[in-house]
Formats: C-alpha cells, sequence, structure tokens
C-alpha cells in the first residue's frame, strides 16, 4: 500500500470524481496518461491533435473548460505506482471517460496494456514512446484487446480516439473530415507548385 502523500491524493480525487454525478458535458472525453513526464515530448502530439480538433484540456475539475469536448492528463506509472494505474483505470468509465490514450517507453511499457485490462471494456490507444517498446504495448493475448500505434505516433493515437467518439458526436465526424479535406488541400497545392514551378526551384523555394 502506498503511503506517498501525492500518489495518494490522486487516488482519493479519482475516485471522488467516481462517485460524483457530473453530466457528461462536464467530464472529460479523452484521458491521456503516461509512464513518466519524460515522455511527454512525444506523447504532446496527442495534446496537439486534440486541440486542433477544438478540444481543451481540463486542469482543474472544479471549473471544466467551456469546450463541449475536452481530455485530461496525468503521469501514471505502472512500475512505481500501480496502485495509481489501477485507480485511474478502474474509475475511468465512472468519472465520465469514453477512451483513454496511454504511452510508456523501455522495453517493459507495460502502462497501456494493463490500463487496457484494468479499464476494459473502455477502449484504450496504445502508444509505445520508441521503438523497442512496441512489442511490450501490443503484446496482448486473445481476448484482451488494445488499439495501437506506431512508435511515437501519439498525434495519430489522438486521431483514433477522436475517430471513436465521433460514432457519437456528429460533431467531431464533422471537424475530423474537415482535418482531412485540409491535408487533402495541402498535397494538392504542393503537387501543383511543384509540378509549375519543376524540381531546381521548387527545392530552392523550400
Amino acid at each position: 500500500m502506498t503511503t506517498a502523500e501525492s500518489v495518494t491524493t490522486l487516488i482519493e480525487q479519482f475516485e471522488a470524481e467516481a462517485n460524483r454525478d457530473r453530466p457528461t458535458e462536464e467530464t472529460p472525453e479523452v484521458g491521456i496518461i503516461m509512464g513518466s513526464d519524460s515522455d511527454l515530448d512525444v506523447m504532446s502530439g496527442a495534446y496537439d491533435a486534440l486541440t486542433e480538433l477544438g478540444f481543451e484540456e481540463v486542469t482543474d475539475v472544479e471549473n471544466p473548460p467551456e469546450s463541449r469536448f475536452t481530455f485530461e492528463t496525468y503521469v501514471v506509472s505502472a512500475h512505481r505506482t500501480p496502485e495509481l494505474m489501477y485507480s485511474y483505470a478502474k474509475t475511468a468509465e465512472a468519472r465520465g471517460l469514453d477512451v483513454i490514450i496511454a504511452g510508456a517507453g523501455g522495453k517493459s511499457a507495460d502502462l497501456p496494456n494493463m490500463t487496457a485490462s484494468l479499464a476494459y471494456p473502455l477502449p484504450v490507444v496504445g502508444v509505445p514512446v520508441q521503438e523497442k517498446s512496441v512489442s511490450s504495448v501490443i503484446g496482448m493475448p486473445t481476448g484482451a484487446p488494445i488499439v495501437a500505434v506506431d512508435a511515437g505516433k501519439s498525434f495519430n493515437a489522438a486521431l483514433s480516439a477522436v475517430q471513436i467518439l465521433a460514432r457519437e458526436h456528429d460533431d467531431l465526424r464533422k471537424r475530423l473530415v474537415t482535418y482531412h479535406d485540409e491535408l487533402q488541400m495541402d498535397v494538392g497545392a504542393v503537387s501543383r507548385r511543384l509540378h509549375e514551378e519543376g524540381t531546381p526551384s521548387f527545392r530552392d523555394g523550400e
């Protein structure tokens, strides 16, 4: 049993939130967790994707952002704070989360798959922070599902999370379509510029 006050207060917070009766509009839809703050350079891609799609980050549960769609971010170590991981995953659905993005690095990147097991049937998108973390994140046995992206692709993990939510929220579906249309427009514009300018001029102009 942990005696670290910083951990126990977080556990108590998660349990209190799970027992509160709040409208879904006031709770975050997406949870982002990582095994260490050193993973933030990689996991910040999820932040970038969600904010680009109009989500806001919850930093004060008593005063949530005005945005309809929000997310939360925590460090939850599977090895150093297993009780915190357990509490986060087991209370996730009751706290209003619809999907979790979990990232971890190293060869023993157990946070994503352990979270997926504990939070089931809540969907979890795993992010291997490093190439050597891939086999650990995706190595789940039959009957214990996890969705996973390639190493370092937390931006794509967030897009996948929003795709899951978009099945219930047409506004999010429209935002995803707009985002994809903009990507296509960028490719089309670059393609035309390369063709019209020619390779030498295009390379010099970059």
